[in-house]
């Protein structure tokens, strides 16, 4: 087995990956950034290197810098994580000119996964369902409205590079076509330097379904069953959970069937993820495949009992896979939120600052992935997700009393967070029968009606904070504390209070 690998990433991933190799008896090395100095991340593994400025295109982007690590500290392999350099293929490549493993597929997969044309192509000679629409860069804009107007609008126009929703724009009307694909073409060009656009029928009213595979240098892929990923805001996932409320052991079958396919395609190895659409009637279309660990494996290993980056490492040293597709079993139900510091209230915008309070949820079924502290500074220059806030329950409707719970004993002050968002989600009707889609945001949530008045529990908390406040301070600046320690003890308001101050 390695010896030892470095961790090409950062926060709560950084960890995650750290601590399986611990378990492992394999040791860690971290690179960081000039602003990450102090990062737990840096604090947690075995040696710790500083390869540049704050800027991830100064640090964590540095592909020379993080070869000149693993070099001088001897690391065999490089874990990825996700973000960053996870999907590059150049160094993917890099690595492999200079006999280090990467922790994650080949770059002829990369480069086939990572192009949502050249993925669509390649899957469709496996059988895998597609959108109708052009499976190839628009290069006449007249003859694409064409096959728009034969396809019907309305029509989705998306990048054929990168993702999170740049580069994509739905048009209802032909008359909005050409000015639509023009604006997507030039979104494509900044965001991913690739102006290539290609044009599939709008799906209106989807579940996004993803499943997790796992494939060996042997020939073995299997599929880990689904993630309902459907609750999103600007593309971007905010809940997950496993396994889908609305997949028939059929569906499940069939759909599992064409992620292997889609893996297959392009001689796929280690964990990846294939995503897909679910319409009406079950149909369902493959959508892309990420060609790495997902931010919400955990909900996948706590159904299932695997420990998928070990087995990434496994696969990366040549070891078959530890399990065969009739081995795994899915038990109870699991459910992710993503803890971002944003505020739900003013449209999700980021809301940067220093985490003053940060007090975890514990107990039966509870897992964070974390790697904040209080007192912490969030940089700016990353992403904002602050921790996975994960859930295990026997069934569906325990696993969301438990994430009520686990939301209600998390304490975040100084910055607004999801934290309230997910409580929003875990009491509304259609979440809880399972009843909902890709639109839930903008179909359910409405911040101004969500935050107009302040409820009896909410006016509780205030009253027993102010008179524990009087009577232990006279400053001003305790009352935070105070009042956060009390609303963490209240089962109703305290998501709302606490990123509501």
């Amino acid at each position: 087995m390695f010896k030892k690998i470095l961790i090409a990433n950062r926060g709560e991933i950084a960890i995650r990956v750290m601590r399986t190799c611990k378990e492992m008896g394999i040791k860690t090395v971290a690179v960081y950034s000039e602003v990450d100095t102090l990062a737990r991340h840096v604090r947690y593994a075995d040696e710790a290197y500083c390869i540049g400025g704050p800027a991830s295109s100064d640090s964590y982007l540095k592909m020379d810098r993080i070869l000149e690590v693993c070099k001088n500290t001897g690391a065999e392999a490089v874990h990825p994580g996700y973000g960053f350099l996870s999907e590059n293929s150049i160094f993917a490549q890099l690595l492999a000119e200079n006999n280090i493993v990467l922790i994650g597929p080949t770059p002829e997969a990369m480069e086939i996964m990572g192009s949502k044309i050249a993925s669509k192509q390649a899957v469709e000679k496996f059988g895998v369902p597609l959108v109708p629409g052009i499976n190839e860069a628009i290069q006449d804009a007249l003859a694409a409205l064409e096959v728009g107007k034969n396809i019907g609008f309305p029509v989705l126009i998306k990048a054929s590079a990168g993702g999170g929703g740049k580069g994509m724009r739905v048009v209802y009307h032909e008359d909005d076509f050409l000015s639509s694909l023009t604006a997507a073409q030039n979104e494509a060009r900044s965001a991913f330097g690739d102006d290539s656009v290609f044009i599939e029928k709008y799906v209106g009213n989807p579940r996004h379904i993803e499943f997790q595979i796992l494939a060996d240098n042997h020939g073995n892929v299997c599929h880990i069953f689904e993630r309902e990923c459907s609750i999103q805001r600007r593309h971007q996932k905010l809940v997950e959970e496993a396994p889908s409320v609305v997949l028939s052991e059929n569906l499940r079958n069939r759909m599992g069937e064409a992620a292997v396919n889609v893996a297959r395609a392009c001689n796929y190895s280690g964990a990846g993820t294939v995503e897909f659409l679910l319409g009406d009637n079950d149909e369902f279309y493959f959508l892309e495949m990420n060609t790495r660990l997902q931010v919400e494996h955990p909900v996948t290993e706590m159904i299932t009992g695997l420990d998928l980056v070990k087995e990434q490492i496994n696969v990366a040293y040549g070891l078959p896979l530890s399990f065969t597709q009739n081995d795994l079993k899915i038990n109870g139900h699991a459910i992710e939120l993503r803890v971002c510091a944003e505020d739900p209230y003013q449209q999700f915008l980021p809301n940067i600052g220093k985490v003053k309070t940060y007090l975890i949820p514990a107990g039966p079924g509870i897992r964070v992935d974390d790697c904040m502290e209080s007192e912490m500074e969030i940089p700016i220059y990353y992403d904002n997700m602050l921790s996975k806030l994960v859930v295990w329950g026997s069934n569906r409707t325990e696993a969301i009393e438990r994430m009520r719970r686990a939301i209600n004993e998390y304490v975040i002050t100084g910055i607004q967070t999801t934290l309230s968002f997910g409580e929003f989600v875990m009491t509304h009707p259609k979440f809880i029968e399972g009843d909902f889609n890709t639109h839930f945001i903008q179909n359910y949530f409405n911040p101004e009606s969500e935050e107009v008045a302040v409820g009896e529990s909410e006016m509780e908390v205030f009253a027993l904070a102010a008179a524990h406040f009087f009577q232990v301070s006279k400053s001003p600046s305790s009352m935070e504390t105070v009042v956060s320690g009390d609303a963490n003890s209240d089962s109703k308001g305290s998501a709302w209070f606490r990123n509501r101050k």
